[in-house]
């Protein structure tokens, strides 16, 4: 199972098509990608797991969302002003 993941992430190239999301429009997409990543390092590091499966995420989110959206985000999240749940 976790070399089937590695595969998948080793041979990534953008984001695959989520049906969540049909929309031309990605930016929820990139949105819920970036929580996504951030909710399972938290998950993962409490129970003194390896994040490593959270790559998938991070790899999403940095393909489909503007670097300026996830510098400020970075800066809400170390501000504490983060208006998504974490």
């Amino acid at each position: 199972m976790a070399d089937v993941i590695e595969d998948k992430i080793k041979n990534y190239r953008t984001a695959p098509f989520d049906a969540r999301f049909p929309n031309t429009n990605q930016t929820r997409n990139c949105f819920q990608n970036y929580l996504d990543f951030h909710r399972c390092n938290k998950a993962l590091s409490s129970k003194g797991q390896e994040t490593s499966p959270c790559d998938w995420y991070q790899r999403v989110y940095k393909s489909l969302c503007p670097l300026s959206w996830v510098e400020k985000w970075d800066g809400q999240i170390e501000d504490g002003s983060f208006p998504g749940k974490i």
